[in-house]
């Protein structure tokens, strides 16, 4: 069982920058799906930004490309999301969510995930 426990949410104008963190229980030598994952209201979870642990890559929304910028710390077991030139149409709750990797191709979508965190709320105003 992957605990996650994500940080950093807050208010910003639109144009500048946060940066989540999400605290993982383990990563252990098993690879995983991490990610990031937005839902505002009255609209539907989406990915924003997932790696696969082990060297597996990273990828992003196409909304996001560019300006957001998903890490890692494999000795802190933590997870970051690097958000710059926020606009306002990325106001949402944050979630980060875990999947362990099986060898099959995951990326974005959140009904593949297994493990989330509380979320943490990002509000951008114009």
């Amino acid at each position: 069982q992957v605990q996650l426990v994500e940080s950093g949410g807050g208010s910003v104008q639109a144009g500048g920058s946060l940066r989540l963190s999400c605290a993982a229980s383990e990563y252990t030598d098993n690879r995983y799906w991490m990610g990031w994952f937005r839902q505002a209201p009255g609209k539907e979870r989406e990915g924003v930004a997932v790696i696969l642990t082990g060297g597996g890559g990273t990828f992003y929304a196409a909304s996001v490309k560019g300006r957001f910028t998903i890490s890692q710390d494999n000795y802190r077991n933590t997870l970051y999301l690097q958000m710059n030139k926020l606009e306002p149409e990325d106001a949402a709750m944050y979630y980060c969510a875990a999947k362990r990797w099986r060898g099959t191709w995951v990326g974005l979508d959140p009904k593949q995930y297994d493990y989330w965190g509380q979320g943490t709320q990002v509000t951008v105003s114009s």
